[in-house]
């Protein structure tokens, strides 16, 4: 099974070509504005690089966020127009679980995994998750305080990472269990290629009509929900 998938969440780029589970290849960027001008142009280097040709692709996954907005619509639109034009399914990763499992192998067991992804002023979206992957607590955004993860924190070491985590650390860097990798983690299509391998086996496959982008849309409209964690 040949996966084509791509990262389009934050202001990094990113695509990849896995094979039976297998990373045959990967491009990632770094640099602002890179999604809409290159994305295409990697995705097309990325498989005929990897020696094989874009009607050989049994299916395209994506980032579905949360994230970026503009991102992220360029990376779903993208995804779909490929989906439909070579008549190949849809998957979709949730984007702060593909940044966990890029990172729970390296933790013991009794550490909780917090991705966060930098929202606005002191908000970030996070969810939080054990060493195995599992979901403690699901995806939301969260505006940062004193009080933030405090249940968490006293029952065992949190790791805060990705590009939201600098507005944790300044406000809980002092605490024990709070853990801050020196190594910023960023969102990759590498870890979504992998999700979305499994995904691809058990069916989970999304409904290109309906399927939309996890904006968060909601915990932005209304007003704060009461905090999960």
């Amino acid at each position: 099974m040949l996966l084509l998938s791509l990262d389009t969440s934050t202001a990094a780029c990113s695509v990849a070509l896995h094979k039976d589970g297998t990373l045959l290849g990967a491009y990632e960027l770094f640099t602002e504005r890179t999604s809409a001008a290159m994305l295409t142009t990697l995705l097309e280097q990325v498989v005929t690089h990897s020696g094989f040709a874009l009607h050989q692709v049994d299916a395209i996954a994506v980032a579905k966020g949360p994230g970026s907005y503009t991102g992220l619509r360029i990376g779903v639109s993208t995804a779909k127009g490929l989906c439909f034009a070579l008549d190949k399914p849809l998957l979709a990763v949730n984007t702060l679980v593909g940044m966990a499992e890029q990172i729970r192998a390296h933790y013991p067991a009794n550490y909780r995994l917090c991705p966060m992804i930098d929202a606005r002023r002191m908000e970030v979206y996070c969810a939080l998750f054990d060493a195995s992957g599992r979901e403690l607590a699901p995806t939301s955004a969260q505006i940062i305080d004193e009080h933030s993860f405090g249940d968490w924190l006293a029952q065992s070491p949190v790791v805060f990472f990705g590009d939201g985590a600098a507005k944790c650390q300044a406000i809980l860097g002092s605490t024990p269990t709070a853990i801050f990798p020196d190594q910023l983690i960023i969102p990759s299509a590498r870890t979504i290629g992998k999700l979305a391998t499994v995904a691809f086996e058990a069916g989970q496959f999304e409904d290109m009509v309906t399927f939309e982008p996890f904006y968060l849309k909601d915990f932005m409209a209304i007003k704060p929900k009461k905090a999960i964690f």
